[in-house]
């Protein structure tokens, strides 16, 4: 995968997040989550976008790590709403609970590959 189609692949991960937000009802816990849920999935992909356009590749690899803790973030909301029953559309939260792993995993192969590149040019 290409670096815009991570890109691409993140803004839709955003954009699911969001559509899957309007759909939650409006007591205080499901709304708290929610709002703290789109804050996370966004940053994922501005960080992202950030990194992309890094000075170096510490600034690279910095970027990439908030855009994971992000991603952890929202991991753990989405389980947080699932357990507490808040979302009706049970099969969008599971697809999204999906797409966090697997985005998390891209990164986290992207972090060590940046990593050994930092640790080969010493």
């Amino acid at each position: 995968m290409n670096p815009q189609q991570l890109e691409d692949r993140l803004i839709q991960f955003s954009v699911n997040v969001i559509l899957l937000c309007k759909g939650i009802n409006n007591s205080y816990a499901a709304q708290h989550l929610a709002n703290q849920l789109i804050r996370s999935a966004t940053s994922a992909a501005l960080n992202y976008g950030e990194a992309r356009g890094g000075e170096s590749t510490n600034d690279f690899l910095h970027k990439i790590k908030i855009s994971v803790k992000e991603l952890r973030e929202s991991s753990v909301n989405m389980k947080i709403m699932k357990g507490a029953a808040l979302v009706s559309k049970t099969n969008l939260l599971d697809e999204m609970m999906k797409e966090n792993d697997e985005l998390i995993s891209i990164f986290v192969a992207s972090i060590k590959t940046a990593t050994s590149k930092i640790r080969n040019n010493k």
